[in-house]
């Protein structure tokens, strides 16, 4: 499945984290041959919990399951728990409570580790003769001209490839884009995003929360029997304080700070923290490249769409890409981005937008959230209409 010194591709994919993976594992039955670029790939699944946890909407969820990629029956496959409601509190007396049963679904979301599902995607295409892994580092691209049908990738290794389309799928700090020289329009929340799993006392019942406070989102999302993983986007400050405390009094604190709802914490996994920004490239595509996932936007994680996006950008990249052809054509492409951008630039706003709303501490923007949240909460069709939304 390796390949030191390949020569030429259809499309090669660099990166093979979630959004990597996925489009690789989604191409397996194209008419293309398919490289993915990726020095790193995933560790064999261990019994410790991931810290790195993802909100996967049932839409993208079942897309997985078509891939074969959602394998919940084997040992090393997925760990997931279904999320049957979602009860988001404000920073006043505001509530908001999204419920499955009450919108006609068998849930809103699903739960799971990183790591294994990166290893099930991996595993989809174990056996397809269409994709090639090179375990190496790109070092430079020579980009073609519009009329050239592609670009050399070179690699640290000393081969070289030459594919007619390049996808961008390396992460926020993607290093093809910036060989592409292609800039990003910034907004740093100025949060950190703090994160760690809990074994709780009580049962979660398949509920997410979410509190709004003075010191920023606080998010528990339900994992198997009585876990869940917090997310916590607060300042930096208030972030090293949370980093620096031993696992028993971080257990204490997340409980409290959630009014004990699910009882006595105990720490399974230590804090990690990553900063949060909202980014969004100039370009998504050029001849011959397209842009994709975290490479291409990323947004602020208390509506946890961020891997959605991404996968919604694989989905409608491998669909467009069914069509056959040159998979590097500009005209195909721009209509590709020309979709996303509209999910995308929604997602942003609406996230940076609350992030925005709750930061403001006056006393009139505190009473019209949550008036505002109560009043949403109270209009089914308005409540039933965000839930569609983010199922897709």
């Amino acid at each position: 499945m390796v390949s030191l010194r390949p020569s030429r591709a259809d499309i090669a994919v660099l990166g093979g984290g979630l959004n990597g993976a996925a489009l690789v594992s989604a191409l397996r039955h194209s008419p293309y041959s398919v490289v993915l670029v990726e020095p790193r790939p995933p560790q064999p699944p261990r019994e410790a919990w991931d810290s790195r946890l993802f909100a996967f909407s049932p839409g993208n969820v079942a897309w997985l399951r078509s891939l074969q990629a959602w394998e919940t029956s084997d040992p090393d496959g997925v760990r997931c728990q279904a999320v049957q409601r979602m009860r988001i509190h404000g920073d006043g007396d505001g509530c908001l409570d999204f419920d499955a049963l009450d919108a006609g679904l068998p849930e809103l979301a699903w739960i799971a580790e990183n790591g294994r599902l990166q290893a099930c995607l991996w595993r989809s295409w174990r056996n397809s003769p269409n994709v090639r892994v090179i375990s190496t580092m790109a070092s430079h691209v020579i980009w073609g001209g519009s009329e050239s049908g592609g670009h050399h990738l070179h690699l640290i290794n000393g081969s070289s490839l030459h594919a007619r389309l390049l996808v961008a799928a390396d992460g926020a700090d993607s290093w093809l884009r910036q060989q592409a020289g292609i800039d990003l329009d910034v907004e740093d929340y100025r949060h950190i995003g703090v994160v760690a799993n809990f074994a709780t006392e009580r049962p979660h019942r398949g509920t997410a929360f979410q509190w709004f406070r003075p010191d920023g989102v606080l998010a528990w999302l339900p994992l198997p029997g009585n876990r869940i993983s917090m997310v916590w986007s607060t300042p930096p400050e208030h972030a090293a304080e949370l980093r620096a405390l031993s696992p028993e009094r971080l257990a204490e604190k997340v409980a409290a700070a959630g009014d004990q709802l699910l009882g006595r914490f105990t720490c399974i996994t230590p804090a990690a923290g990553f900063p949060l920004k909202r980014r969004r490239a100039r370009e998504w595509v050029r001849p011959g490249l397209v842009l994709l996932g975290d490479a291409a936007h990323t947004v602020h994680p208390l509506a946890g769409q961020g891997v959605n996006l991404g996968f919604r950008d694989s989905r409608l990249l491998t669909s467009l890409l069914a069509e056959g052809g040159d998979p590097g054509e500009i005209g195909r492409l721009t209509a590709y981005a020309a979709r996303r951008r509209e999910d995308v630039a929604s997602m942003q706003l609406v996230t940076g937008g609350l992030k925005k709303l709750f930061a403001c501490p006056d006393g009139l923007s505190l009473a019209l959230r949550n008036l505002g949240m109560n009043l949403t909460n109270h209009l089914t069709p308005l409540n039933q209409a965000l839930i569609r939304h983010a199922i897709l």
